[in-house]
């Protein structure tokens, strides 16, 4: 049997293992139960990876994220290592042979949705396989307390009943204690043995500043290094808006949030990876599964719904072992914005109903029927319709996600038809009389058949292309014959996908998971509370708060936070000699603000302002209308 440092060697070119993942690999080899906690970028993959090609039979991987999935069956099949996802929209059919293909077929993984290992022809197909090891991925999710609970994940303890005798091994790179006691009784893990690498950063400087212009003090920090930084915002349209600002001001970036088509997506993903874009401007929606080395930077411009989630986006700087920072920008108004985009916006039970009911009406689907249909839609236009607070309506479909009554993604995709409203004869005619239409039509119908009995789709790059025009001429030109009834021309661009999991039964479907809403509502209040502790706390160290949050007790001031660095560098009267002669050497020159003094003067931005504050209050200084600091005396 090959080693797993020859296992390593052969499929991921390393010599060596990082900190904890030996150690989990020869418990898992040993047939242990195992909860692995490793920080993001810890390599958690890897720690099941390893043991289940050593060992003859396949490896059971569950996992809540398609893309993440999706992305490992991929890496683990250029390295040609046999291994499938059971995602949605396969067919029965095709279902079935992939399963008989993990029974006969030498598949060393299969990666499955905790939904879809309720469908009785897996779990019967599972039974007939040779399994050596289960693996749970995003663990956390199995637990009430947890920050991104699924009922469904609850479910997962079947695959016990169904191999008694294989070893599980759970993993998360964000889990309180409580949670992780909640993983181990959830699983039924036996005598489980919980390996924990410390959360502690040494390099990593965790930094919450005060900020009422926050684009500001985001480029002072982005131009500190000329390495790649992530900028994790809210919304869609503020990943787009910062992105040309960065632009203008001359830092390379690009954006990424969930509605973009994937291609878009892997595209400006590569020009990160690749450092062709310096800047990444994204929603929470990047950086699962990445694991790019030198991250100097990651800001925050908006505070986090968790300490959970700002700890694995933070995480992402730094992981060459380099110092870096991450950077929390954030002034007064943050705290109602946050309670109002996350408290005020939490679904209760008949909000869920309403939602549920809506999108079943939008898409005409029968009582009893929609099990397993695929949906595309406008998410802005259904929120009209039925006038839909969109925040609001968003959150419920998330929750009816977690719920496992449906799967939500964001992906953008235009549906283009047409059908001629007219005859051969009196097309040709309408063309005689109207020649600037004549190049598209004529490309239409000479590229699809059938336009004049039904809506058929159209790609109109193609016909762009055949016509010798551009797509929005094109577009332009199918909208006026569709204003004089010459065309039927549909031009839809959807935004949002979902997929029912379940038949439709209205309030039957609902109703059972009535406590799970309630308890949504309550955890989610208790993560908002604790993330503006986090914030406010300016007396403890940062990475203090984040590690003792996590559990660990054994902790001592980083002496690089943003609580810690003040300590280090309290000023002495030398010191402030020096900025007080400086500042008035700007300023018998002519009038400034504090922050083109923190431009001009060569001291920490802190000490300028405090001796500016000091320089005010005993009269030396004068504040202008305009915002700049004037001597009394000229």
């Amino acid at each position: 049997m090959n080693s797993p440092e020859d296992i390593l060697k052969q499929y991921w070119g390393f010599d060596s293992f990082r900190p904890l993942q030996n150690d989990i690999i020869e418990q898992l080899l040993r047939k242990q139960d195992v909860i692995a906690l490793l920080p993001t970028g810890g390599g958690k993959s890897l720690c099941f990876q390893v043991p289940a090609i050593i060992q003859p039979g396949i490896c059971i991987v569950i996992s809540p994220l398609v893309a993440l999935m999706e992305d490992q069956v991929k890496a683990l099949q250029a390295k040609n290592i046999k291994a499938m996802a059971l995602t949605g929209g396969i067919h029965f059919r095709e279902v079935d042979t992939m399963l008989d293909n993990c029974i006969y077929g030498n598949y060393k993984f299969l990666y499955l949705s905790p939904e879809r290992l309720q469908q009785e022809l897996v779990q019967e197909r599972i039974k007939q396989m040779q399994v050596n090891l289960i693996a749970v991925d995003e663990a956390h999710c199995i637990s009430q307390w947890g920050h991104d609970f699924r009922p469904a994940y609850r479910n997962i303890s079947l695959l016990r009943q169904l191999k008694p005798d294989v070893n599980v091994v759970a993993l998360t790179a964000t889990a309180t204690l409580p949670v992780v006691k909640d993983i181990a009784q959830q699983l039924e893990l036996k005598d489980v043995k919980l390996l924990q690498k410390s959360f502690r950063r040494e390099n990593l400087a965790y930094i919450v500043k005060e900020a009422q212009d926050k684009n500001y003090y985001m480029e002072q920090l982005l131009r500190e290094h000329n390495e790649a930084g992530i900028i994790y915002v809210r919304s869609r349209k503020a990943t787009i808006e910062l992105e040309q600002y960065l632009l203008k001001k001359g830092i390379s970036a690009t954006s990424f949030h969930g509605g973009l088509p994937k291609s878009e997506k892997s595209l400006r993903l590569q020009q990160w990876l690749k450092e062709d874009k310096r800047v990444m401007v994204a929603t929470s929606a990047f950086g699962m599964g990445i694991d790019k080395a030198n991250v100097r930077t990651v800001i925050h411009l908006n505070l986090p719904e968790s300490l959970e989630s700002y700890f694995q986006e933070a995480g992402r700087a730094g992981r060459d072992g380099k110092p870096a920072k991450a950077v929390v920008l954030t002034n007064k108004s943050d705290i109602p914005l946050l309670k109002n985009q996350f408290l005020a916006t939490l679904p209760g039970v008949e909000m869920v109903k309403l939602v549920y009911k809506k999108l079943n009406s939008y898409f005409r689907i029968a009582y009893g029927e929609g099990e397993g249909t695929e949906h595309y839609f406008n998410f802005y236009q259904f929120c009209q319709k039925y006038e839909l607070n969109t925040l609001l309506a968003y959150n419920t479909m998330q929750l009816l996600d977690r719920m496992s009554i449906l799967t939500l993604a964001e992906q953008f995709q235009k549906k283009t038809r047409i059908q001629f409203l007219v005859t051969g004869k009196q097309i040709n005619w309408y063309l005689e009389a109207n020649p600037q239409f004549d190049a598209v039509v004529k490309s239409i119908l000479r590229t699809y058949g059938g336009a004049f009995d039904s809506m058929v789709e159209l790609n109109l790059q193609v016909i762009a292309g055949k016509a010798g025009t551009t797509v929005q001429e094109a577009t332009k030109l199918l909208q006026q014959l569709q204003k004089e009834d010459i065309v039927n021309f549909e031009h839809d661009q959807h935004d949002t996908k979902i997929t029912f999991l379940v038949p439709r039964e209205d309030d039957i479907t609902i109703n059972p998971l009535i406590p799970y809403i309630k308890l949504q509502g309550k955890t989610k209040q208790e993560k908002i509370e604790q993330v503006l502790a986090y914030v406010e706390n300016d007396r403890q160290c940062k990475s203090e708060q984040l590690l003792q949050y996590f559990g660990e007790k054994e902790t001592e001031p980083c002496g690089i936070c943003s609580v810690c660095r003040p300590l280090k560098t309290k000023l002495d009267r030398e010191e402030m000699k020096r900025i007080y002669f400086a500042i008035i050497g700007l300023l018998e020159a002519q009038q400034y603000t504090s922050r083109e003094m923190v431009e001009r003067l060569d001291f920490q931005e802190d000490q300028i302002i405090k001796v500016l504050q000091l320089l005010v209050e005993k009269g030396a200084l004068a504040i202008t209308a305009s915002n700049k600091y004037k001597l009394k005396h000229l």
